[in-house]
């Protein structure tokens, strides 16, 4: 995106590039999905695909993140700081970061997954991506709690969008759990090394619901300003 087209969004609001940004995010995290069913079935060609385009979507973002660090106007009269919109732009970037490393370290191993941990897996990376759709709906909401002045009916709708975002974080921390135990299981019939990656990665995709939940965070503390 050209600086002047952004420069022109800011004009109509300084809240939409965030929103655009917190879209460009999911759309990283996103596309986990196809890239573990690319894992599972061993296709690295279609995961090395996947793995671009999740680049793209990160690259987009990290524009979009100077962007609106270079022009987000000072002195706007907000019910929000400039600083706190700054610090929610970060902590959605760190989503998008997330999403690329994750594919990024099981492609550059060609890291396989065993058969009987594909289905709970998949259950677990959905679920997490369930997390970063989550932020994605809380923060399109900012237009509309910007013309509420952060009042009324539409800050009760975000805050029950927030709690539903700490649900979901809650049941990825269960998965995680689940997917630790069973592979436990296992340990004896795989590669160590393979094993100890694998427990790495199991963390960090349960780093993108920790990071949905910090933008909801970072949303929660703006509404209680």
């Amino acid at each position: 995106m050209a600086t002047n087209s952004i420069l022109g969004v800011f004009a109509k609001s300084p809240i939409k590039p965030i929103e655009e940004h917190i879209n460009e995010v999911h759309e990283a995290a996103k596309l986990l999905v196809p890239f573990f069913d690319a894992v599972f079935a061993e296709d690295w060609n279609k995961a090395a695909e996947v793995r671009t385009e999740i680049s793209k979507h990160e690259k987009q973002a990290d524009v979009l993140k100077r962007e609106i660090r270079m022009n987000l106007p000072r002195g706007l009269f907000l019910p929000v700081e400039r600083t706190d919109l700054l610090e929610l732009v970060t902590q959605q970037d760190k989503i998008a970061n997330k999403a690329k490393d994750i594919a990024g370290r099981f492609l550059g191993r060609e890291l396989a997954l065993p058969n009987s941990i594909h289905a709970e897996f998949k259950a677990y990376v959905e679920r997490s991506v369930d997390a970063t759709e989550q932020a994605r709906k809380a923060i399109n909401e900012l237009d509309e709690l910007l013309e509420t002045g952060f009042r009324g009916r539409e800050v009760e709708l975000v805050e029950k969008m927030i709690t539903e975002l700490d649900s979901i974080e809650d049941d990825t921390d269960t998965m995680q759990i689940n997917i630790r135990l069973a592979l436990k299981k296992l340990e004896d019939e795989l590669n160590p090394i393979d094993v100890m990656v694998t427990y790495r990665m199991i963390e960090w995709i349960g780093d993108l619901a920790d990071l949905a939940e910090r933008v909801g965070s970072r949303l929660e503390l703006m509404l209680a300003r």
